[in-house]
């Protein structure tokens, strides 16, 4: 079995299987879990120090985004999402995330962005230290606290299933890249033109910064896109 940087021993917490439902979460996202390895309950919980029963909560959640298939006696095994899955997914995303950035620039409360700053900052120390798991969780309330603003729940709902959902296999091996770092970075930028209320260029940021799911973070080369 691959060594993991996510899937290491967590200190006790009040809720134990959704902290590994997140570590669980970010190594099949991220790609440190491969597509098609079956991984048993008792050896993941023997990683995490903790019993085999949180473990086993956790995989059956992720079992109902798709990301594992439980296979009788012997585990779970991490599900493989076809390119034209993850392509379909952002071609969603980009008619949903980017125009609602174009709503939101300079419509967000000025005293909400010191909170959003810190979030942003949060992603930037994840990407510098390797952490997959603060990453992309930072990434996650960086984003859904961005879309809150928004007055339509539906659609900002909507936009966090489909993060939720879109797998990123490249990501584990972006760890210490400039593109992980740049790919970073963008939620600064972003806040920056928000503030600012340029719409225009704060949804073309967005649409950029999707297209890394397609590009850097599926593992390919965005130079010529």
């Amino acid at each position: 079995m691959s060594q993991f940087s996510v899937v290491t021993p967590l200190p006790p917490v009040q809720n134990l299987r959704e902290r590994v439902e997140v570590a669980l979460e970010a190594a099949i996202r991220s790609g440190e879990m491969p597509a098609g390895e079956l991984f048993s309950a008792p050896a993941l919980a023997a990683r995490f120090n903790v019993s085999a029963t949180p473990v086993r909560e956790a995989m059956l959640n992720l079992e109902k985004l798709g990301f594992v298939e439980a296979v009788r006696n012997k585990g779970f095994r991490v599900t493989t999402v076809r390119d034209e899955d993850v392509a379909n997914i952002v071609a969603v995303r980009r008619l949903l995330e980017p125009p609602l950035m174009r709503q939101l620039a300079g419509e967000i409360p000025a005293q909400a962005f010191a909170e959003l700053r810190e979030t942003a900052d949060a992603i930037v120390a994840g990407a510098a230290q390797g952490d997959l798991t603060s990453y992309l969780e930072a990434d996650r309330a960086f984003h859904e606290a961005v879309n809150a603003h928004s007055d339509n729940p539906r659609l900002t709902s909507l936009i966090s299933q489909l993060r939720k959902e879109t797998r990123l296999p490249g990501l584990a091996g972006m760890l210490a890249t400039e593109e992980l770092s740049i790919s970073a970075a963008e939620h600064h930028e972003l806040l920056d033109l928000l503030e600012a209320g340029d719409g225009d260029q704060a949804e073309a940021v967005m649409h950029r910064h999707i297209g890394h799911v397609i590009g850097w973070w599926a593992g390919r080369d965005e130079s010529e896109s």
